[in-house]
């Protein structure tokens, strides 16, 4: 019988995790005053050495990250497809694309990036060229860069603009979003997006909330959605972390105004036939409903012989990677091969 999971929400990349055993002494930090966990505006390829792994990158292949950022993964495939390999790169956030540009002209060998995300994935290999990849990444997750910017609108603990946008120069912000979405959408969309255990409560907190004045600030949604009898406190007691209680809600608007599950499910349909014979994707999840997702895809591509392996159970990042990189502690890594033929 096949095993349920729990249902996990996304972990914030702003929450200081605690993976520190109880034997080891903690050094104290004044409020305000604990160090981020990635530098300002800089952001840590999540399980790197696992994503090489799994993809084993080979010199003269062609390789695509649908999820480019700022080329912490794609710039290290890159060196191993060496000079006669290609990385094909998309990203939806313009800033992204100029730094990734940078970093990927450092290795020296050959490379192009497309402005969009992995929905268009068949346009842009056309445009490059190729009609089929050895090894395709995407990795569902947030840059740290973008998560520190306040005037992005993603981070709850920095007041900004309520956008949410990762290409700030289209779509509906999270701002009127939220301005417009019925009740009943807004119900459905934190208890099944956001694993959000009291999504009845939250919402009418945000519609009588909204009836009085506009929501467009990121610090004005985060007080509405904190404990009105009493300070919310990051920790609640020794050793021990609690969630905000904005972060499910932040999560669902980021997803609803970038149509992320739509996209991946869009990604996982056409996958196999972008993968060359015995290709591989990696996918790096953040979120139960993603990993959901990605599960039964590769499942089904298993059972039906497109794919002739896939992992067996989500993977996760090293004790060592989660006390290195805090914000990685929520991954999960999923593959699969492509079949010969």
């Amino acid at each position: 019988m096949m095993k349920i999971m729990s249902v996990e929400p996304e972990l914030s990349p702003e929450v200081p995790p605690d993976p520190t055993p109880k034997r080891v002494r903690r050094k104290r930090y004044a409020p305000g005053k604990r160090p981020r966990s990635t530098p300002q505006g800089g952001h840590v390829p999540v399980m790197l050495r696992e994503v090489l792994e799994f993809m084993d990158p080979m010199e003269g292949g062609i390789y695509v990250d649908t999820t480019l950022g700022l080329a912490g993964h794609g710039s290290a495939i890159l060196t191993k497809a060496g000079p006669e390999g290609l990385l094909v790169g998309m990203d939806f956030d313009p800033n992204a694309i100029l730094k990734a540009t940078e970093t990927l002209t450092a290795t020296g060998n050959p490379f192009r990036i497309f402005q969009g995300n992995f929905a268009g994935i068949e346009l842009s290999l056309a445009q490059a060229g190729v009609d089929g990849c050895d090894g395709l990444l995407a990795d569902l997750g947030m840059s740290s860069y973008q998560v520190d910017d306040a005037e992005r609108g993603f981070s709850y603990r920095r007041d900004g603009p309520l956008d949410m946008r990762m290409d700030p120069t289209r779509g509906k912000t999270a701002a009127e979003l939220l301005a417009t979405i019925s009740e009943k959408d807004l119900v459905e969309a934190l208890a099944n997006i956001g694993d959000e255990p009291d999504p009845w409560t939250v919402t009418r907190r945000i519609i009588a909330a909204r009836e009085k004045e506009p929501i467009v600030r990121t610090g004005q949604l985060a007080t509405l959605l904190e404990p009105q009898d009493r300070e919310w406190k990051l920790r609640k007691a020794k050793d021990k972390f609690k969630s905000h209680p904005a972060i499910r809600v932040f999560q669902t608007l980021r997803i609803l105004v970038n149509r992320e599950l739509a996209n991946l499910e869009h990604l996982l349909r056409i996958l196999p036939w972008v993968l060359k014979p015995q290709g591989v994707a990696v996918i790096l999840s953040f979120h139960s409903g993603e990993d959901r997702l990605v599960k039964k895809a590769f499942r089904a591509g298993l059972e039906t012989g497109i794919f002739e392996a896939v992992s067996d159970r989500p993977i996760r990042p090293t004790f060592q990677e989660k006390l290195r990189n805090p914000r990685s502690r929520s991954t999960r890594l999923r593959w699969a091969r492509r079949a010969k033929s």
